[in-house]
Formats: structure tokens, sequence, C-alpha cells
């Protein structure tokens, strides 16, 4: 039987700052693994929004470009543009891409940039203390809707990306996967694989939500994420493939 490995070889370490039970360095994980079986460890480029996940580009062995808030998309339409030979992926969080930058991805899906733009969406601004982002779903308790939840009449109905960037003519590959079952896993790595291989292909623009697990802003134990996702999430984020060709 071959032997799985306990740590991907492009993580170089299993040390983050992340909370226990977060989903976001198993989206990770699962992004370094794809890329080795790929083998395209020599020639990525990845390109890191702000939020929790920028303790990542430390611990991976992997050419890493730092953006601003919200502009990674810019920015990895230039590493592509001018070096259209690497894979080029974006990792953003929902308040980074949605909340801060949400032009940026829409445009960038408009002209059809080759590279594949990776969300990692909680509904929270983790980093920066756990308060709403417009992908908070209606009901949702955060540190700004404390009381009530996410209201409709108060703060708008939450923003759907995967399903926006789906009617852009530009965007060739969209799906939606989850972090916090084996199957959704499963089915996560999958998606991404396809994502990935549609940009190696010179498709064009391909885009994959990952709900994350963030038990520290949704106020549950890490054994409670699985069934706050389903109760919660799922219904306003449903896991499948939106758009492909």
């Amino acid at each position: 039987m071959e032997k799985v490995s306990a740590k991907p070889d492009l993580l170089l370490s299993t040390q983050h700052s992340l909370c226990p039970g977060c989903g976001e360095p198993l989206a990770l994980r699962t992004m370094l693994e794809i890329i080795s079986e790929l083998g395209l460890r020599d020639r990525t480029v990845m390109v890191c929004g702000i939020g929790c996940y920028t303790a990542f580009p430390g611990i991976v062995d992997l050419d890493v470009i730092q953006a601003l808030h919200g502009r990674a998309p810019s920015v990895a339409t230039g590493a592509k543009r001018v070096l259209p030979d690497r894979f080029v992926f974006t990792l953003q969080g929902d308040g980074d891409m949605v909340s801060e930058g949400l032009q940026e991805v829409i445009h960038c899906a408009a002209r059809g940039e080759k590279f594949t733009a990776v969300m990692l969406n909680n509904g929270v601004f983790g980093e920066t203390g756990g308060h709403m982002t417009t992908t908070s779903v209606l009901g949702q308790r955060t540190k700004t809707t404390m009381d009530t939840g996410r209201t409709a009449e108060q703060h708008g109905y939450p923003i759907k990306i995967a399903d926006l960037l789906a009617q852009v003519d530009g965007a060739v590959y969209v799906a939606r996967g989850a972090m916090h079952t084996p199957a959704a896993i499963a089915w996560t790595k999958r998606i991404l694989t396809e994502a990935f291989e549609t940009q190696l292909a010179g498709k064009g623009f391909s885009f994959v939500e990952i709900l994350t697990m963030c038990p520290t802003d949704w106020y549950v134990t890490p054994a409670e994420t699985p069934a706050w996702v389903e109760e919660n999430f799922i219904g306003t984020y449903p896991l499948k493939i939106l758009k492909t060709g």
C-alpha cells in the first residue's frame, strides 16, 4: 500500500497562526497536493490577498506575490500576462475579494484573464475581529450583527460571487466546494483540479469558492462546524459546478 505523507512536499511547516478548527489550512493543503500532482511546483505563482490566510506565504514552497487588500486579481493579471507560461492562482477570503475588491475579480473574469481565482468563504472578517462581510448569510451572528444576525432590511442580502461570475462571458469554469466533511474535501479537490486544468489548457478565467470553517467567529466548537455549515451555509451556497466549458 502506498504510504500517504502527513505533510505535502510544498508545505514547509505544519505550524501556523490560525485558530484550531479553521478550514483554511485544509484548503491550502488540498491546493498544494494538486499542484504537486499536476507537476506545477516549479512554475507556480501564488498571489495572496489579506486575511488570516496571509500567514500561508511563509510556509509554502512556491513563488508568492503579496497583494494589497482586494487587489489580488489585478496583480495576478500582470503576473500571467508577463509570464504566460506560469501557473498563476490567487488566494483570497470573502472579505478581501467581495467586500474590499469586488470590481477586481469581475473585470478579470470579463476580460477572460487566464488564471485561477480561489476564494475562501467563511462569512466573516476573521483577521480583523469577526465582523460581517458581504457573504455573511441571513441570520448570521457576527461581531457587528450580534443581536439580530444579518437581516436583509438592515444589511442587504449576501452576494453570491460564484453565481455572479458564472454569468460573465469571460469566465470559463466556476464551481463551489467546502472543507467541512471528507466528502466535501474530495469534491473540492475534484473541482480545483478541473479549474487548474482549465487554466493549463489556456481556456480563460476559472474560479473556485471554498466554504471554510471559522469556529471562533461562528461561536461554536470545532466539532460543531460541520453541522453549522450544513444548517447555515449550504442553503445559500450549494456545492456544485456553476459553469464549465
